[in-house]
C-alpha cells in the first residue's frame, strides 16, 4: 500500500514539474476604430477560447497609412507582426513588396488547410489575387461604397423617407429641400476621392486609370478627368457653393456629422454600418450610389474598400500554422456571416451570404444587402478594380486637389487635370521603382 502510494506521489510530482506546451502567440496589427475595434477584438477572443494552441493578439497601429508605414519599418528592422491589415490601396505596393510577405495561399495550403479562392465573391477574390492566379493576402473587411440617408430628416423636409434618391439630379433637389426645411448639412461624403472617383468611374462604366485601371501593369495611367468626372466634380463644387454639399474633412471623418444628425445623407463605405446601427438615434436607410441616369451603362458596378490580411515572411514554421488556423476560423461561413450582420462588411464568401440571406436578416434590415448587390454584378474592364503604384499618395492628391474646388480656389477642370498630371507623376515614378 505505501509503495503504491509513494508511486501515486512521485507520478503527480512527475505531471505537475512537466513543461507546459506554451502558447504560440500570433501578431495581428489592424487599423479598426470604435465599434469595429470592439468587432477585432471579439473576433480573437472568441478564437482564442476555441482552441489552446495559439493566441491571437491584436494591436491597434493608427491609419491604414500608419500601420503600413510601421509594418514596413518593423519588417526591416527585423520583428514585423505575423498578419497585418492593409486597405486596398495598398494592395498593388504590398504585391511588389518582393520578400517582405507571403502568398495567403501558400500559407493555407502549407498548414494543410484547404483554401480555394473559389468559394468567394468573384470581385472580392480577383482583387487579391495575382496574374498567376494565386490568392496574396485574405479577404477580411472588405467593403464598398453605398449611400445612407436620415430618414426623419427626409420626412421634417417633406420628402419620402422610404425612397432614397437614386440619381445626382436627385440628390440636389432633395439637398435643397433639406436645406429649405433648416438642415444645415444637407449631404457630405466620406473617403472622397473612393467614393466619388473611383467607384464613381466604376459605377458608370469609365476608366479611372489606363490598362483596366492598373489591374493590366504597373504602366497604367490616370484618366481621371474625362467630360464625365469634370461634369461630377463640377456639379458637387457648385452644390458646396450653395451649402448643398459641406465638406467635412478626409477619410471616415465625415461620418460623425451623420451619427450625430447634423448631415443628413452620406456617401461612404458599407462597413459604416455597424456604428450608424449601433449610435444613430434616428430612422435611417441604406441605398446605392447614385448616378447619372444619362450615362450609357450606368450604374454598372461598385469596386471593393476595407482592407484584407497579409502575411508577413520571416517567421516560424509553427507561427505561420497559427495564423493559417486563425484565417481557417476566419473563413468559417458562420463566423463570415456573423461579421457581415454587425459591421455592414461583406460576407465574403458566397455560403456566408447564402447563410445570411436564409436567416431573414436581408428581410428584417432592408437595404443591407445593398452592398453585396453593387458589387456581385457582371463586371467590364473598365470596373474589375483598382489597383494602382503608390496609391496612397495618390489617394492624398485627390484629398488635396478636391479640398480647392469645395474651397471654390481652382474649377472642376484645373483640380482634376491636376490629378491626373500628379497622379501620373507618382505611377511613373513607381513603375519605374519596381521595374525587375
Amino acid at each position: 500500500m505505501k509503495l503504491t502510494v509513494k508511486l501515486s506521489v512521485a507520478a503527480l510530482s512527475a505531471l505537475l514539474l512537466a513543461p507546459v506546451q506554451a502558447q504560440t502567440e500570433i501578431q495581428w496589427w489592424h487599423s479598426m476604430t470604435a465599434v469595429n475595434n470592439e468587432w477585432v477584438n471579439d473576433l480573437a477572443k472568441d478564437f482564442n477560447n476555441r482552441q489552446k494552441d495559439y493566441k491571437i493578439t491584436p494591436v491597434f497601429k493608427g491609419s491604414y497609412d500608419e500601420s503600413m508605414t510601421a509594418a514596413i519599418a518593423a519588417f526591416r528592422a527585423g520583428n514585423a507582426p505575423h498578419i497585418l491589415q492593409v486597405f486596398e490601396v495598398g494592395t498593388a505596393t504590398m504585391m511588389a513588396s518582393k520578400g517582405a510577405v507571403v502568398p495567403v495561399g501558400q500559407v493555407m495550403q502549407d498548414a494543410g488547410y484547404k483554401f480555394d479562392p473559389a468559394v468567394y465573391i468573384p470581385a472580392v477574390a480577383g482583387y487579391y489575387t495575382a496574374p498567376n492566379g494565386q490568392m496574396l493576402s485574405f479577404p477580411f473587411n472588405s467593403s464598398t461604397t453605398v449611400f445612407y440617408v436620415n430618414k426623419d430628416a427626409f420626412k421634417a423636409a417633406g420628402l419620402d423617407a422610404d425612397k432614397p434618391p437614386t440619381t445626382w439630379p436627385e440628390v440636389a433637389l432633395a439637398a435643397a429641400k433639406l436645406k429649405a426645411s433648416g438642415h444645415k448639412c444637407p449631404f457630405t461624403t466620406a473617403w472622397q476621392g473612393w467614393t466619388q472617383l473611383e467607384s464613381f468611374s466604376t459605377w458608370h462604366n469609365v476608366e479611372l486609370a489606363t490598362k483596366r485601371n492598373g489591374l493590366g501593369g504597373m504602366d497604367a495611367r490616370m484618366v481621371a478627368n474625362s467630360p464625365l468626372h469634370v461634369r461630377h466634380i463640377e456639379n458637387l463644387g457648385n452644390m458646396a457653393k450653395q451649402g448643398l454639399f459641406v465638406y467635412k474633412g478626409r477619410g471616415n471623418v465625415p461620418e460623425a456629422s451623420f451619427v450625430s444628425g447634423e448631415c443628413a445623407m452620406i456617401t461612404t463605405s458599407s462597413g459604416f454600418y455597424g456604428n450608424v446601427a449601433k449610435n444613430a438615434k434616428f430612422a435611417y436607410a441604406l441605398a446605392t450610389l447614385p448616378y447619372y441616369p444619362d450615362v450609357a451603362g450606368a450604374p454598372q458596378n461598385t469596386v471593393i474598400g476595407g482592407a484584407s490580411l497579409w502575411v508577413m515572411s520571416g517567421k516560424k514554421p509553427a507561427e505561420y500554422k497559427g495564423v493559417a488556423t486563425f484565417l481557417n476560423f476566419l473563413s468559417n461561413a458562420e463566423v463570415q456571416s456573423a461579421s457581415h450582420k454587425r459591421t455592414g462588411y461583406l460576407p465574403i464568401t458566397t455560403a456566408a451570404y447564402k447563410l445570411t440571406e436564409q436567416s431573414g436578416f436581408y428581410k428584417q434590415n432592408p437595404g443591407t444587402d445593398t452592398a453585396v448587390n453593387q458589387m456581385i454584378r457582371k463586371t467590364t474592364d473598365k470596373s474589375r478594380g483598382i489597383r494602382l503604384g503608390n496609391y496612397v499618395q495618390i489617394r492624398a492628391v485627390e484629398d488635396e486637389e478636391l479640398e480647392q474646388v469645395w474651397a471654390g480656389k481652382k474649377t472642376a477642370k484645373e483640380a482634376l487635370d491636376a490629378v491626373v498630371k500628379r497622379g501620373n507623376d507618382l505611377l511613373e515614378r513607381f513603375e519605374k521603382a519596381n521595374k525587375s
